[in-house]
């Protein structure tokens, strides 16, 4: 049995969209501005990027959700591990390049465990299921 680690990504509406479509299998392909993905290694820091971020921006449809998914630990070894602010603040930087080959590795699905809803949100609060 493979050891595998715990990482989470903040999205807002149309990037929960696009992993729904992918069937909660993977994380859509980065836009050319954005050379780098970068989940998170702790859900306080994801959180955190989800309720201050995402919900108050229209470009996230004022919406964040936390997503959590896993990957082999000994594949996470590749990547570079960054602090980018306080120690909560923890990233893996995977190249874009790299996210298709990221993708393939998860193992399950993409969960949504938390949602956060800015004050201009408008829409349905239901729009995809929790887990636990």
């Amino acid at each position: 049995m493979q050891t595998v680690r715990t990482l989470f990504r903040p999205v807002g509406l149309r990037e929960m969209q696009l992993i729904a479509e992918a069937g909660y299998k993977a994380f859509p392909p980065r836009l050319p501005e954005q050379p780098i993905f970068y989940p998170v290694t702790n859900l306080q820091y994801a959180e955190s990027i989800a309720r201050e971020w995402n919900a108050p921006d229209p470009r996230c449809g004022h919406v964040g959700f936390v997503t959590a998914f896993e990957l082999p630990l000994n594949y996470l070894h590749e990547f570079e591990e960054r602090i980018v602010g306080s120690a909560i603040c923890s990233e893996l930087w995977v190249p874009a390049e790299k996210l298709p080959e990221f993708n393939a590795q998860i193992c399950g699905q993409i969960r949504v465990i938390r949602a956060f809803y800015g004050d201009s949100y408008a829409g349905p609060r239901e729009l995809f299921a929790l887990s636990a």
